[in-house]
């Protein structure tokens, strides 16, 4: 991914948590010249047995993901396979009405990571089980609503041989966060109000980030 130096995350904080609060990633393989490249929509979380912290670049983190056996993809990725995880923050059109001068240009303020990382498919069961009962605990003690998996377990290992569950050492991280970094304060900060003022998240969530920004630049 090319990122401009304006939009580089301010701190390593930023891309652990842009992950965590928006867990669904693209994960991405190149595959055969025949088939490939591969793309698969799916949950990440940070592997649950490992409690080290994560370094500013992510190198060295551990990730578990899961898809669908039925997958072509899920064929095609094989133990020791580089992938490609892009996960994706809030995001918003910036109309050049803001900026209150002419000649300007619309744009859209972004926010990603990509993260590279080495494959190792898992075979056994037990640890598919675990990978997807992992998933279910941390996305239900983040977004919902203190569902009890307990009694669901017998129907977890039903439908468990149909997964592919996956480990991902992270090699390598990128963040990107443009959010209108190049413009003057004042114009940075009529588009961070313009979108604070709108009704959908996504607009709130990213004002919420350009607030954060280090007060710096002209």
């Amino acid at each position: 991914m090319f990122v401009p130096h304006d939009y580089r995350e301010p701190d390593g904080s930023w891309m652990a948590d842009l992950i965590r609060a928006h867990p669904l990633a693209l994960a991405m393989i190149n595959g055969s010249a025949d088939g490939g490249p591969f793309a698969t929509h799916l949950p990440v979380i940070p592997d649950p047995q490992v409690s080290a912290e994560w370094p500013d670049d992510l190198t060295g983190a551990t990730l578990l993901g899961h898809m669908n056996r039925a997958n072509p993809h899920w064929e095609a990725l094989q133990t020791g396979d580089v992938i490609l995880l892009a996960f994706t923050g809030p995001h918003a059109y910036v109309s050049p009405a803001v900026y209150e001068t002419t000649p300007a240009a619309p744009t859209w303020n972004f926010t990603s990571v990509h993260v590279r990382g080495v494959v190792t498919k898992i075979d056994s069961l037990e640890e598919t089980l675990a990978v997807v009962r992992a998933t279910a605990l941390s996305f239900e003690a983040r977004f919902g609503a203190d569902w009890d998996q307990s009694e669901s377990v017998d129907y977890f290992r039903r439908i468990v041989p149909g997964v592919g569950a996956f480990r991902i050492a992270v090699t390598g991280a990128e963040g990107m966060f443009k959010l209108s970094q190049e413009q003057p304060a004042e114009v940075r900060e009529r588009v961070r109000k313009s979108f604070g003022e709108r009704g959908c998240t996504r607009h709130r969530e990213t004002a919420e980030l350009m607030g954060r920004l280090p007060q710096t630049g002209p």
